[in-house]
């Protein structure tokens, strides 16, 4: 039985433009509160690497974001996917990851995250991406775990 009536429907995914910074800072915590993370952002879209997630129902109102660059050893790496809170379990980051991975152009395609961020190792192992080594002292405690997912070159 659902909540609230109907499913809803899958996000669109769009590369983001220069109109869409504030609302992609304004959805992401960490964004609101480090300076650095607003460069990253803004260098992201300048750059044409970030996507923004919309609701087909509402696409200018943002709920979430990820980012496609080559900053991993120059392979295809996602430094960064984001969901709003409020659209979280709703296969937004899962939407937002097949676009990015449709737009790498290696056949690997890498990524990581926090040992503790169950959720998106969950994502990740559906996806298909397998572990690919651990990263120490970056956030004590936590490890960092570095992922990839093996493309076919066809």
């Amino acid at each position: 039985m659902l909540m609230h009536g109907t499913m809803p429907s899958q996000p669109i995914v769009r590369l983001a433009r220069r109109a869409d910074i504030d609302s992609i800072i304004e959805l992401d915590p960490i964004a609101k509160q480090q300076p650095g993370r607003r460069t990253f952002i803004a260098h992201a879209v300048a750059a044409g690497q970030c996507w923004a997630a919309a609701e087909v129902e509402e696409p200018l109102l943002l709920i979430g974001y990820g980012v496609l660059n080559k900053a991993f050893f120059e392979h295809d790496f996602i430094p960064l996917i984001m969901v709003k809170d409020s659209a979280r379990r709703r296969g937004v980051a899962r939407a937002i990851m097949r676009t990015l991975e449709s737009h790498c152009q290696g056949r690997k395609l890498f990524t990581s995250t926090n040992t503790s961020n169950v959720a998106m190792r969950q994502l990740l192992a559906q996806l298909g991406f397998i572990g690919s080594g651990q990263i120490e002292n970056l956030d004590d405690g936590d490890p960092e775990l570095v992922f990839v997912k093996l493309r076919s070159t066809s």
